[in-house]
């Protein structure tokens, strides 16, 4: 049987840096190499997705609460 390989935290941060670093400095360039306000923008925009997202499920769970009625224009 053939053994499964486990990523160790350490690894799985070290690949997530490298993978995201060009993208960490271009967000900081974009913003003149102020970091907090680098992350500033980067929170508001999870705030924005998250209420998004919340939205998004109530709008859902709404739809399965029961039949709707479509209504056919001419």
């Amino acid at each position: 049987m053939k053994e499964i390989e486990v990523v160790r935290p350490q690894t799985a941060e070290k690949l997530a840096e490298e993978a995201l670093s060009g993208e960490v400095d271009a967000v900081v360039a974009f913003h003149d190499g102020d970091i907090r306000a680098a992350l500033t923008t980067l929170l508001l925009d999870c705030h924005h997705l998250r209420l998004q997202l919340a939205l998004s499920d109530k709008g859902r769970s709404r739809d399965m609460t029961g039949p709707t009625t479509d209504v056919e224009g001419p």
